[in-house]
């Protein structure tokens, strides 16, 4: 019995590639139409999402002549980043950077105070009037919440590093740069005040994002793996409820009957006619 079953499910690699050779036609078809429907999925349906990234150091400014001393100092800001990262994406940082985005403007010029030169009866007289600050408009305004730009926004850090980056993603390329560098400045410009901090570099600011999803070729490559697969399948279960007898081995082996011989298959023509002219001849002489 055990013997029987092993047989039953044993698979005849060699019939196998015989039908594969058989339908690689269609084996082609599935694989070029799921890899083309993989392609237009990937570049023209599929809502893409664009990544900008942004660099940000942050370190303590420190005049320490020992070399052991300035180590362990610089460990301890190693150690802070984790802490940075979490205030990245707290509410303080993302709510005024997403009030930022509504209205994006930047300080030209700075105003200055007016100027007083006190004279020798003690009044004092103008010497120079205060100035506005001069401020221009920093780029397109988004409507972006904070809770939106908390999905958006991620934080990564490298091992040993005081550099740490943020990432904002978003369906739109210029808006994910906004939002990156909104959040950047945001953090800049509190973290002084929340903590013991009196160095922050921006490194590197965020550019045009990239698009990072869908992936075109990926989305290629698995059309192409899936139309094989779906192909051999369907060749191999067309196969498997094929009830035919394609050759003696089935009858013998499996069915355990006997084989008797063949029938040879021809083909008659459409012209093919039997003629009883002998016939009717040799009956008429009998009767004679």
């Amino acid at each position: 019995m055990e013997n029987s079953t092993k047989t039953e499910n044993t698979i005849d690699l060699r019939r196998l590639w015989m039908l594969l050779r058989a339908h690689i036609w269609s084996i082609i078809l599935w694989v070029i139409g799921l890899g083309a429907v993989g392609f237009i999925l990937a570049a023209f349906v599929v809502e893409p999402k664009y990544t900008s990234t942004t660099q940000i150091l942050v370190n303590q400014k420190r005049s320490v002549a020992d070399a052991g001393q300035a180590y362990n100092a610089q460990q301890a800001d190693v150690q802070v980043i984790n802490t940075y990262k979490d205030i990245v994406t707290s509410p303080v940082i993302l709510k005024d950077a997403s009030k930022w985005l509504k209205n994006p403007t930047e300080v030209v010029k700075p105003a200055k105070k007016a100027k007083y030169r006190t004279l020798a009866d003690g009044t004092k007289k103008l010497v120079s009037p205060a100035e506005p600050a001069v401020i221009r408009r920093a780029g397109r305004s988004y409507n972006v919440s904070a809770k939106e730009m908390q999905k958006a926004v991620s934080v990564s850090t490298q091992q040993q590093s005081q550099v740490f980056t943020i990432s904002a993603k978003s369906n739109d390329p210029e808006k994910a740069q906004a939002i990156a560098n909104a959040v950047a400045q945001t953090f800049k410009s509190k973290i002084k005040s929340i903590m013991n901090v009196n160095n922050v570099t921006i490194v590197s600011p965020a550019s045009r994002g990239t698009k990072t999803f869908p992936k075109t070729s990926l989305f290629t490559v698995a059309g192409i793996v899936l139309g094989l697969i779906i192909s051999i399948a369907l060749i191999v279960l067309r196969d498997s409820f094929n009830t035919t007898v394609r050759d003696d081995d089935y009858l013998t082996k499996e069915l355990g009957l006997t084989n008797l011989g063949h029938v040879s298959h021809f083909h008659l023509s459409n012209k093919f006619s039997i003629n009883n002219n002998n016939d009717s001849n040799s009956g008429k002489k009998k009767r004679v």
